[in-house]
């Protein structure tokens, strides 16, 4: 398995992966743009990830691939029947209301 190809750009925000006592959880910070969600999708694969919480507090700016990110991540919980946590910023709290309608 190779590493990760450096990063061409200055990315302001990230997303990640993170094991903690309460679970897997995915965290997003700062200005998650498409750039920055690639970089996840190449580190983590496209699959969504088995995840208890999503931390987005730190969130800054978010576009719209971040936004498909967490509702891929989130409708794939729904479909196995799990409950995730989700923490986010006002950013993302106006987004997720936008597109619930």
């Amino acid at each position: 398995m190779s590493a990760a190809p450096p990063r061409t750009t200055t990315a302001s925000g990230i997303v990640r992966l993170l094991n903690t006592a309460g679970g897997r959880v995915l965290v997003l910070a700062g200005a998650v743009d498409g750039p920055v969600v690639e970089e996840f999708l190449r580190r983590y694969g496209r699959e969504p990830a088995r995840i208890d919480g999503i931390d987005a507090g730190s969130v800054t700016a978010f576009s719209g691939a971040a936004l498909e990110l967490l509702r891929d991540h989130l409708d794939a919980a729904a479909l196995a029947g799990r409950r995730v946590r989700v923490l986010g910023s006002p950013q993302v709290e106006l987004l997720r209301a936008a597109a619930a309608g």
